[in-house]
């Protein structure tokens, strides 16, 4: 009885203190945004929280205005409408009202606008991304022979194949073959491109989400703040198969990144199945999104 109360508090621990990856991806019954892995992404939830010091207010505001003048004015109560057609004060107010609000909202905007399409850090990696339908393709800028690859909906037939078979860390419609494999806290530049029609490189949980237009290299950036495995999709209407175009990346070390990009120059697959094996097969325990949002 013993062992079998230490093996709960050992499987337990492993739970709560396990350094194994995290997957981030929408969750059931979810109302908020998806938990941050970047400070890009931390800032935009700061800024959506105090947007709602505002928006709550008016809201509330104009539902009490609206009651007013149903209750006040309603034909029963007042038979004899007024034809009062000017009021300076009125006017003053609900013009300098709305500019003070927008000055408010304006200004942490534009510098979160700015930080988000102007870093001030050098890239420490550079990837190209190129939307086609339905699917993405990567090519990692790096020594002479730059490293390309594609990433497709993983089918469910190849799960086992692949040795993603756990839905929990790799659900359906959001797994993928082939993940982007990046380190962590580094500064990785994503120039996004298509090849056919416009598409959308979106990653929740690092705040990022750019188009991508035929004949158009537009750039953004992130910098993850922990390891794990995120998800995104394409988020602009590209065709009938839009909804099966996600977007996977996988977060490592630098050394298991180097490790990963040495094989991968020969093998992607295998050098996929290496990295998997390094970052799961320490400990099966595997936290989810739906964990870290609780």
């Amino acid at each position: 009885m013993k062992n079998k109360a230490f093996a709960v508090l050992a499987a337990l621990g492993c739970l709560l203190f396990a350094s194994t990856a995290f997957a981030d991806q929408p969750f059931d019954w979810q109302k908020g945004l998806q938990p941050a892995a970047t400070s890009m992404m931390e800032e935009i939830r700061w800024f959506e929280q105090y947007t709602l010091w505002f928006i709550v207010p008016v809201t509330l505001f104009v539902l009490v205005l609206l009651i007013l003048v149903v209750v006040k004015f309603r034909e029963s109560a007042n038979p004899v409408p007024s034809k009062t057609s000017h009021n300076t004060a009125i006017e003053v107010v609900w013009t300098l009202g709305p500019v003070v609000v927008l000055l408010f909202l304006a200004i942490p905007s534009f510098q979160l606008l700015t930080k988000q399409l102007a870093p001030t850090e050098e890239p420490e990696l550079t990837i190209k991304a190129t939307g086609f339908q339905w699917y993405w393709g990567y090519e990692y800028q790096v020594g002479e022979a730059p490293l390309s690859f594609d990433s497709l909906l993983l089918q469910d037939g190849d799960r086992a194949a692949a040795g993603k078979e756990d839905k929990g860390v790799y659900p359906r419609l959001l797994a993928v073959d082939n993940e982007l494999v990046v380190p962590v806290g580094k500064h990785v530049r994503v120039l996004v491109t298509a090849a056919d029609v416009i598409h959308a490189f979106a990653m929740p949980s690092f705040g990022v989400k750019i188009d991508a237009v035929p004949g158009r290299l537009n750039e953004t950036w992130f910098k993850a703040d922990r390891e794990g495995l995120f998800y995104g999709q394409c988020s602009e209407l590209c065709g009938k198969d839009h909804a099966f175009m996600p977007i996977a990346i996988r977060v490592v070390s630098q050394e298991k990144f180097d490790t990963w990009l040495a094989v991968a120059a020969t093998n992607v697959g295998e050098a996929n199945k290496a990295l998997m094996a390094s970052v799961d097969g320490a400990d099966k325990s595997v936290n989810v999104a739906q964990n870290a949002a609780q």
